[in-house]
């Protein structure tokens, strides 16, 4: 039975974005499943935007975010873009598409590329189901499934999944109960799903 990883993630995390091809390779090579749900930072867990961080950390998470981009060549702008707490606005998107069942990660990568790499504004509505539709999905329908009662429903359920499971940041990759926060912690997920556990010394 193949395993299964949990991905906890945002379409506003440039994060997720850069560590969407890596996770999508991982789990090809050990033939795991990736179970996607989209969510927001979870405060009660200790969650905190970059935007409500000192001015020091802001500055050195830019600065880190644009060396992890060179670093792993994917095209990231760092201005010019609309302001990011508009991107999550697309998220209702995604919990449509993960109530269809469909590819949410697929969905995901696109409207995080068309905002972090090509910086469109994916909080209007337009342009989300243009991005939707590039990409090979029905951009019209699930603009018109944002807005059903059952995918607030799905949202909260998604929220209140993470918290319990201790989720705060994203993104966010859980295997057999262990959690790992952070693209840059999927070389650990890899050792995790090969079966070696982390030594824990007093």
């Amino acid at each position: 039975m193949p395993k299964t990883i949990e991905y906890y993630f945002s379409v506003s995390s440039p994060w997720a974005y850069l560590g969407t091809p890596r996770l999508l390779a991982l789990a090809a090579r050990h033939g795991a499943v990736i179970d996607s749900v989209p969510i927001a930072l979870i405060g009660e867990n200790g969650g905190i935007s970059v935007r409500n961080r000192p001015e020091a950390r802001r500055a050195y998470w830019f600065r880190d975010l644009a060396r992890c981009a060179a670093h792993l060549g994917m095209p990231l702008l760092m201005e010019g873009r609309p302001p990011l707490q508009d991107a999550g606005l697309a998220s209702p998107m995604l919990v449509a598409a993960q109530r269809a069942g469909l590819d949410v990660i697929a969905l995901g990568f696109a409207l995080q590329r068309g905002y972090w790499a090509q910086g469109r504004d994916i909080g209007d509505a337009a342009t989300r189901a243009a991005i939707a539709t590039e990409a090979g999905f029905d951009g019209a329908a699930l603009l018109a499934a944002e807005s059903a009662p059952e995918a607030a429903v799905q949202w909260e359920a998604n929220l209140a999944r993470a918290t319990a499971a201790g989720v705060f940041g994203v993104p966010t990759y859980r295997l057999a109960g262990e959690l790992f926060w952070g693209q840059d912690r999927l070389d650990y997920l890899e050792r995790h799903l090969s079966g070696i556990a982390a030594m824990v010394t007093a």
